[in-house]
């Protein structure tokens, strides 16, 4: 069960990671566009090369439309697709220099309690994110440049959600176990 929990939740930070490879490049050219378009629209390339700066302007030399709705959806949906992981790896920062002293038992309660906390809270984000999707879609908002509908955005964020909140209970249940047996399934990066 844990490999299958593993694999799905690194798949899910690959595609998440693809994704956001995908934003970094489309900001470059967005940038560079809109670098170049400042130059051609320049006194400079007007007086000098003007019929080669319009011929550029007129191919559409510029920023990439929407570029800012595509980041800010895109973002969303990479940080929901890396939260599986995050969670299954233990990788959330933790504060310890106040439990450092505890015995082992005392740092399995403490992560325990802590996996438990982030389990609720992921799955409230689920559902709230769940709600938002069905907000959006009833009310038919778009993005003010392409004019896609904001539901498709809070949809796929939702994937992850759904992954990180499904994989936080796993955490948190797995913890637990290890509270009460003192045999640990998860790997641990903060606390023991």
């Amino acid at each position: 069960m844990h490999r299958i929990f593993m694999n799905v939740s690194r798949f899910m930070a690959v595609i998440g990671g693809i994704v956001l490879s995908a934003l970094i490049v489309m900001i470059c050219l967005s940038i560079f566009g809109r670098t170049l378009n400042g130059i051609f629209h320049s006194d400079f390339m007007q007086t000098a090369l003007p019929a080669f700066s319009e011929m550029a302007l007129a191919a559409g030399v510029g920023p990439i439309k929407g570029d800012f709705e595509l980041v800010e959806a895109g973002i969303a949906f990479a940080i929901f697709m890396f939260l599986p992981l995050t969670q299954m790896t233990g990788g959330h920062a933790f504060v310890d220099v106040f439990t450092n002293w505890l015995p082992a038992r005392g740092q399995r309660l403490l992560r325990a309690v802590a996996e438990a906390l982030f389990a609720v809270a992921l799955v409230i984000i689920a559902v709230q994110l769940f709600q938002g999707t069905l907000s959006k879609h009833k009310s038919g908002t778009t993005t003010f440049l392409l004019e896609f509908p904001i539901w498709w955005a809070y949809a796929l964020s939702l994937v992850g959600a759904v992954s990180a909140a499904v994989v936080g209970v796993y955490v948190a249940l797995m913890r637990i176990y290890q509270l009460f047996t003192g045999i640990g399934v998860l790997q641990d990066e903060g606390a023991e």
